[in-house]
């Protein structure tokens, strides 16, 4: 059986921390603003969390939602906890937007086309904005 790569490493750029979780930028070159909340305990299914920890875990993702779209201004979010190539706890929360590389497909899809050099820099620009909106809005919950 292969380690959990989510136990053993990140799963990005930590922006935030705490017992429960971490919120995380995702090193993904076409898609600027990619965000994972990750439960840091190995566990498999939502269900494993007690409701506490599944309304806390809930209300970061919201969270992050709204500082992403705040700094971003996208067409549409997504929020998907998958977890059949890890099977860890955890939420992609991605800006989408008519101009990225898949969409309208699931960015696990087939590329549609490649996005703009200069919009993609502008988009990374915005990433410590939004480090500082997850930071804002997750530390009020």
């Amino acid at each position: 059986m292969q380690p959990c790569s989510l136990c053993a490493q990140d799963g990005g750029t930590v922006v935030l921390q705490d017992d429960l979780l971490r919120v995380v930028l995702v090193d993904e070159a076409g898609l600027p603003g990619f965000v994972r909340v990750i439960v840091n305990a190995h566990l498999k299914e939502m269900s494993d969390l007690d409701a506490a920890a599944r309304s806390r875990l809930m209300q970061v993702v919201l969270a992050a939602e709204e500082a992403l779209r705040e700094v971003f201004a996208p067409v549409k979010m997504n929020l998907a906890s998958l977890g059949n190539a890890v099977p860890h706890v955890h939420w992609h929360v991605i800006p989408r937007f008519a101009d990225d590389a898949f969409y309208p497909q699931p960015i696990w899809g087939t590329r549609q086309r490649d996005t703009p050099p200069n919009v993609l820099a502008g988009r990374r620009a915005l990433l410590p904005t939004l480090q500082q909106r997850l930071k804002e809005r997750i530390g009020r919950l």
